[in-house]
């Protein structure tokens, strides 16, 4: 294996720190105008984005989240409790439950993602670069 240039550090460096800012922009818009936590919000967006018809399981949106099942558990039930996702059961195994947004909850989260589309459209000039730098 090659070994790394300073300038390939500093890159990399670099990138970690534009994902950094868009996480801190991101956890402070999603408290400040929706009172949610990151996870809260990802696990929304996970919901709304998963590609199966009869929804995403807690397995899923774990794996989909990078957290622990009972923690995925707990996101889920914080959502429910505000009455941003429900549970269902799913059409052909009555023990599988399904996540799907409420009426409320597909609305706030487009109003959220929203501004975040239009954070990374103004951010990924920056971050375009510093990718291509990463090229071989």
């Amino acid at each position: 294996m090659p070994r790394l240039s300073s300038t390939d550090y500093e890159t990399m460096a670099s990138f970690r720190y534009l994902l950094r800012k868009f996480l801190r922009f991101s956890r402070d818009f999603v408290k400040t105008a929706a009172d949610l936590n990151s996870e809260q919000y990802e696990a929304l967006l996970a919901i709304k984005a998963f590609p199966a018809t009869d929804g995403v399981t807690i397995a899923e949106l774990s794996e989909r989240l990078q957290v622990k099942h009972h923690s995925a558990v707990n996101i889920v039930d914080r959502l429910v409790e505000r009455k941003l996702v429900r549970r269902e059961t799913g059409p052909r195994d009555r023990r599988q439950r399904y996540l799907e947004l409420t009426v409320h909850g597909a609305n706030l989260l487009e109003e959220l993602a929203a501004v975040h589309r239009k954070e990374i459209r103004q951010r990924s000039p920056e971050i375009i670069a510093i990718l291509e730098r990463l090229k071989p």
